[in-house]
């Protein structure tokens, strides 16, 4: 296979992406042209908020052709059209043979919560001192154990496990995801888990992974929540979790807890304020730049 490289501007990133499929590119994908250098531009978007650019002031369109003879066709189409001022071709190249599975899996190695509990995937051998774990692949779902939301909820499951305060408990995971939170509590002693998410691809996943790893709970979409639980985690974004103050608090049982996570630093007040009055929020764990909400319902 061979790539056609092309330099654009945020206006013509369209069009040229839609004529390169026109011209039969088996993919095309639109990246920072300046990543890596002082000029990077971050993108990204957060629900309530505008939504972000769909490509970058200087944008590097890549496409994947089946020949060599297809990539330079395309090239040389798209050079003669009026919508191609201010575009060049960077390059056309073939594409090294690689193992893609491999390389993909490469990338995925096992994470560690606490020496005792890891998330791996199901291609590598568990670490010696895993007592518990979660295998777990990527997929189109959320939730890996890579990233620091992930890993801080479920080290707040594996301490609280290690009290003694899981045994029996009834735990909501909102926005569940992979499901990997919980599968999570039900590893350590949840008696009974929902699960639940406003995508169906997440509530598909989170059913395959708790079969995967042998753990029985109700997985749904958000009206499948029902009642009050001891346990309430959350890991989403601010903006969503502040809207969904009143219902998630209505789900904590008395005396039960709430976990709240996809929360920056900067946004910690800001939380804590929304949810003043249902439930006194504390920092119980930070990393890289996030931080973990807690609270006992009163």
């Amino acid at each position: 296979m061979f790539e056609l490289r092309l330099i654009c501007p945020e206006d013509r990133v369209e069009p040229i992406c839609e004529a390169l499929e026109a011209l039969d590119a088996l993919s095309v994908s639109v990246e920072d042209a300046d990543a890596d250098t002082d000029a990077e531009q971050a993108l990204f978007g957060e629900p309530g908020l505008p939504p972000p650019a769909n490509s970058w002031e200087r944008s590097r369109v890549v496409a994947l052709f089946a020949s060599e003879a297809a990539a330079q066709d395309a090239a040389a189409l798209l050079a003669v059209q009026d919508f191609f001022s201010g575009c060049n071709v960077q390059s056309v190249a073939a594409v090294p043979d690689e193992d893609w599975v491999r390389l993909t899996q490469s990338q995925f190695a096992p994470v560690e919560i606490t020496p005792e509990f890891w998330i791996v995937p199901t291609w590598h051998e568990p670490p010696a001192g895993a007592v518990r774990m979660i295998r777990l692949d990527p997929g189109l779902a959320f939730g890996t154990g890579t990233h620091p939301t992930t890993r801080m909820c479920l080290r707040w499951i594996a301490a609280q496990a290690a009290g003694g305060s899981m045994e029996g408990q009834r735990v909501l995971d909102y926005g569940c995801g992979s499901g990997i939170l919980a599968i999570g509590a039900a590893l350590h002693g949840a008696s009974s888990v929902d699960a639940v998410d406003i995508d169906e691809a997440a509530v598909t996943s989170t059913i395959d992974n708790a079969q995967a790893n042998g753990v029985t709970l109700m997985a749904g979409l958000p009206d499948k929540a029902q009642g009050a639980y001891g346990v309430v985690l959350a890991n989403i974004l601010a903006t969503p979790l502040k809207v969904l103050a009143p219902l998630l608090c209505g789900h904590v049982a008395s005396g039960g807890s709430l976990v709240l996570a996809g929360v920056l630093e900067r946004q910690t007040a800001e939380l804590q304020e929304a949810y003043k009055p249902f439930i006194d929020l504390q920092v119980g764990d930070t990393q890289e730049g996030w931080v973990l909400l807690v609270g006992k319902a009163r």
